[in-house]
C-alpha cells in the first residue's frame, strides 16, 4: 500500500474539521475545538501543524474566501452549496491564494476530496470553480 503524503492527509482532516465547524456554527478558530478534534481523531504532530495552518487560515479569512468563491460560482450562492463542497472550496482557495502547494496539486486533491465527501457532481463543480479562480489569479 503506497504511503499517503502528510499534506494530503492534513487536507482530508481539514475538510472534516471545517465541516464540523460549520455544523456547530463555529466560524472562528477555536484552539479548544481544534485540540479536541486532534485528540479525538488521534492526528499525529506531523499532520497537525499543516492542518492547523490550513484551518486557521480558512477561518480567519472566511469572508474573503466566500467572496472569491461566490464570484466564480455561476448562479450558485455559497449558502446553497453543500457544506462539504464549501469546506473543500474554502480550503483550496486559501491554499491557492497563499501558494501553499503547486496549483495542480491543490486542484487535484480538491477534486478528489469533493468526490469522496460530496454529492455525485461535486468533483466537477469544485473543479469548475477552482479553474475559474486560478485563471483569474494567475492571469
Amino acid at each position: 500500500m503506497p504511503k499517503t503524503n502528510p499534506n494530503t492527509q492534513a487536507r482530508e482532516f481539514a475538510v472534516q474539521f471545517l465541516y464540523q465547524c460549520e455544523t456547530e456554527k463555529i466560524f472562528y478558530f477555536s484552539a479548544e475545538h481544534f485540540d479536541n478534534f486532534i485528540s479525538y481523531f488521534k492526528v499525529d504532530a506531523v499532520l497537525s501543524s499543516y492542518l492547523e495552518t490550513l484551518v486557521k487560515g480558512v477561518l480567519e479569512n472566511i469572508t474573503k474566501l466566500d467572496e472569491i468563491i461566490t464570484k466564480h460560482s455561476k448562479n450558485w450562492k455559497i449558502s446553497r452549496m453543500p457544506s462539504t463542497d464549501r469546506a473543500v472550496l474554502r480550503m483550496s482557495t486559501h491554499e491557492i491564494l497563499e501558494k501553499m502547494a503547486p496549483d495542480k496539486v491543490i486542484l487535484n486533491e480538491a477534486i478528489e476530496l469533493a468526490k469522496r465527501y460530496g454529492a455525485e457532481h461535486s468533483g466537477a463543480f469544485v473543479n469548475g470553480i477552482l479553474d475559474s479562480v486560478l485563471a483569474e489569479l494567475r492571469a
